[in-house]
């Protein structure tokens, strides 16, 4: 249909809109309440497009939960907008299925004719990358074509694919920063840390293939990676030493998450005891009922859970009630700020100090850089510390080096 409209053209002046909108929240109505229900939305939903159009649109879903609506001779841009902002209203409304109540969003890509092509497969292509661009701004908006945003693809295809070969060869691999008791001055433990020499770009900074690898699947294929390689070298160090891994939002939302830890601890042999697993606030506000699910399962074997960036999220004392950690980590924000000018800072991380210990939890600081931090730290009574004060991210082998120094700390310097 989209061809034969693009023989005819719209008329001089006037253009047809191609939107490609894609669901937010609808896998979590198939997984929590099972795919009747998700169809039963999904009809809802086609019902309620239908009738905010009565003619002059066509409606087609192409599959799982995304839609196309073809806006015919519409007078311009502005006639473009306001019928993608009547899709966007038709999701302000929640929606029933399986006898409970869903609020689900919507991601929206657009592309014009001519504008932005003239064939039908070329406007689709075009609006799926503006849909793409719309994903990428987070929650529920929309976004235009722009001619800019094909290189921008382009690289972004390229990317993914060297990423998918290099975890494929194991060129991802995992570096280790330690974790230092603050009085003992004694490494208690070691965050792995994702990291990735391009074969042509060099070295890539994790917060520009973490992102690629959390839109694609290929998020769980690197993390059980990097965790199957962590737990092998971690059984070099000694048995106090504890691993600490960082689990991605998407995992979160993957009821069998727990169950593919488990299974690579038992692979390797690692005692559950000695991995923690660290997430953020912002990853449980997404589903709390799978987080708990995939957290209760790791805990219920012995894996420890840490709250990474404490401080930074939306409820943090909700979350230290209800999911029960054993350690948090204070962001790096609050230490940066140790000390300084502002008051407010240092009683706010006395606070968080006293509520840890209130709960009998370990207590983390990150970003430690100089000997000034560590001991106001130690003053306000925090345990550990993490940061380049106690040395960067190593390799494995130089972490066997250093723990078979005599004074690790002192060895770290030269490595």
């Amino acid at each position: 249909m989209l061809d034969n409209a693009m023989l005819q053209g719209p008329a001089d002046g006037r253009c047809h809109a191609v939107l490609l909108i894609d669901l937010n929240g609808f896998k979590r109505v198939n997984d929590g309440f099972g795919h009747p229900a998700g169809d039963e939305l999904l009809v809802s939903l086609s019902k309620r497009l239908s009738g905010l159009f009565k003619e002059g649109t066509f409606l087609a879903r192409l599959g799982g939960d995304e839609f196309a609506l073809i806006a015919f001779d519409l007078s311009g841009l502005d006639a473009a907008t306001a019928v993608v902002r009547k899709v966007a209203m038709a999701f302000e409304e929640p929606f029933f299925a399986a006898g409970s109540e869903h609020i689900i969003g919507a991601s929206i890509g657009i592309a014009l004719a001519p504008q932005d092509g003239t064939l039908g497969a070329d406007l689709l292509r075009r609006a799926d990358i503006a849909l793409y661009r719309s994903k990428e701004s987070g929650g529920s908006s929309s976004c235009f074509f722009e001619e800019s945003m094909d290189d921008l693809v382009l690289q972004r295809i390229t990317m993914e694919r060297d990423l998918r070969h290099a975890i494929v060869s194991g060129d991802v691999l995992s570096h280790y920063q330690p974790i230092v008791n603050l009085k003992t001055q004694q490494i208690v433990g070691f965050e792995a840390l994702a990291r990735w020499t391009h074969p042509t770009k060099g070295n890539m900074p994790p917060d520009r293939f973490i992102p690629i690898a959390e839109d694609t699947a290929l998020i769980r294929d690197l993390t059980e990676s990097l965790l199957r390689r962590a737990c092998r070298d971690a059984l070099e160090w000694p048995d106090h030493i504890v691993l600490s891994v960082n689990l991605s939002a998407v995992l979160l939302r993957d009821r069998t998450m727990g169950l593919r830890v488990l299974a690579i601890l038992a692979e390797t042999g690692l005692n559950p005891a000695r991995l923690a697993i660290e997430i953020t606030e912002s990853s449980l506000v997404s589903d709390l009922e799978l987080a708990q699910v995939v957290l209760s399962r790791l805990r219920d074997a012995g894996v420890q859970i840490a709250l990474d960036d404490f401080g930074t999220g939306y409820s943090s004392i909700y979350h230290l009630r209800n999911f029960r950690f054993d350690k948090i980590k204070i962001d790096r924000s609050y230490v940066d700020a140790l000390g300084g000018e502002d008051p407010e800072n240092d009683a706010i991380v006395r606070a968080m100090l006293g509520l840890g210990q209130g709960l009998g939890l370990t207590i983390i600081a990150e970003g430690v850089e100089n000997a000034e931090q560590r001991d106001c730290l130690i003053r306000k009574g925090c345990e550990q510390g993490q940061g380049f004060l106690f040395g960067k991210a190593l390799s494995a082998k130089d972490v066997a080096t250093l723990l078979a120094d005599a004074d690790p700390l002192r060895k770290i310097a030269s490595l």
